[in-house]
């Protein structure tokens, strides 16, 4: 679940957008002032940062200039009352990403947060060249996959849920959760779907193999490891 930190000194409006993220399935953790932003931002890991500007013992601004003096990466939304382009142009200065004036329609929002995360997961695939797991190896470059230094040819479906279960290794993964996140639907529990595609994967990536990786928890959903 991805991790979302909000600095927003409005308890009001900092309560809705939890609520209202965690809805959108996030996980959100709040401050009230920015060196308490900070402070979590230091010790917990997050995917995305939302702050109002005008804060109680460090503004927004400052805050965002703290957290890139450590993380230049994670996306910063910029809040605030304030629709003056200097502040905006002052927001990109010190590293933030996007800037929302309030009041702003939460739809907008959840939208933005969206974008946000997709381009910095993209830039983060952008950097992993490779994943793998025991003798399974996948090359994201160039979207190939070997197991034990021999080439499997897999369809673009077969190649997207291999590297969803490489990087989800050693988990059940629902097949909720793989409709949702692999393929960006919705599962039909009146198909079976995914259990062809699991099927089709295991015979290419376990048949020739004696250790299989790819194992089914009855009721529960998919699991790849060594381990079973």
């Amino acid at each position: 679940m991805q991790k979302i930190l909000i600095v927003e000194d409005e308890k009001r409006v900092a309560d809705l957008l939890k609520i209202g993220l965690e809805e959108n399935g996030y996980q959100a953790m709040v401050a009230y002032d920015g060196a308490m932003g900070l402070r979590l931002f230091r010790s917990n890991t997050f995917q995305l940062v939302i702050s109002d500007i005008i804060l109680p013992k460090m503004n927004g601004f400052e805050l965002c200039r703290e957290i890139r003096r450590t993380d230049d990466r994670v996306p910063i939304l910029m809040l605030t009352a304030l629709g003056a382009a200097d502040d905006k142009l002052e927001g990109f200065d010190v590293g933030a990403d996007d800037y929302m004036v309030k009041p702003f329609d939460f739809r907008e929002l959840t939208a933005r947060v969206k974008v946000l995360l997709k381009r910095h997961a993209t830039s983060d695939n952008a950097l992993v060249k490779q994943i793998a797991y025991a003798d399974l190896s996948v090359n994201l470059e160039r979207q190939e996959v070997t197991r034990n230094n021999i080439y499997i040819k897999l369809s673009p479906k077969e190649y997207n849920l291999l590297v969803y279960m490489v990087e989800n290794a050693e988990k059940v993964i629902s097949r909720i959760e793989i409709a949702e996140k692999v393929w960006n639907t919705h599962f039909d529990t009146g198909t079976n779907f995914i259990d062809v595609y699991i099927n089709y994967l295991r015979k290419k990536i376990d048949k020739d193999f004696d250790i299989k990786l790819i194992h089914t928890k009855p009721g529960v959903g998919f699991i790849l490891t060594d381990k079973l």
